[in-house]
């Protein structure tokens, strides 16, 4: 039986991971009976709007890879498309408010705002550095899931 992030390897094309990152980003926020709505088109910026103590947030799902033992990583840009086959990478200061990031490897779900990530590649750290560094490392407990939304859902 194949684990969970060989099934994502095995996923052949970007645009099939991300859709199945946003069906287990979708399914973690029902199951804490929060509201999603879902964009008509997939040219928006957000992937999700959800509605958490009275407020709308809007959500860009992104899929975590492996960058070393100790960390994985996820893009802060997104590729959309343009006209004529063209592409245009833009970031998601502005356009969202979270990232909602799962982690097929630990299979962890995240939730970084948009403002506490670095340009380009974001990493989050699953294990404490073996120096015993905790200056600018981006802690994996800081983003779990159930923690920030529970911090969202304070006045």
């Amino acid at each position: 039986m194949l684990d969970r992030s060989t099934r994502y390897e095995n996923l052949e094309e970007p645009q099939k991971r991300g859709q199945a990152t946003e069906a287990i980003v979708r399914a973690a926020f029902a199951v804490c009976d929060v509201p999603v709505l879902v964009p008509t088109s997939d040219d928006e910026p957000y992937d999700l709007v959800v509605e958490v103590g009275g407020r709308f947030h809007r959500i860009q799902c992104k899929t975590a890879y492996r960058k070393s033992e100790e960390t994985v990583a996820f893009e802060t840009v997104s590729r959309t498309r343009q006209r004529r086959e063209r592409y245009d990478r833009r970031g998601a200061d502005g356009r969202a408010e979270y990232f909602a990031v799962y982690d097929p490897i630990n299979d962890n779900r995240y939730l970084v705002p948009v403002s506490d990530a670095a340009s380009g590649t974001m990493e989050i750290r699953f294990r404490t550095p073996k120096n015993g560094q905790h200056a600018g490392i981006n802690r994996a407990d800081e983003y779990l899931f159930d923690e920030r939304l529970e911090d969202l859902r304070r006045p």
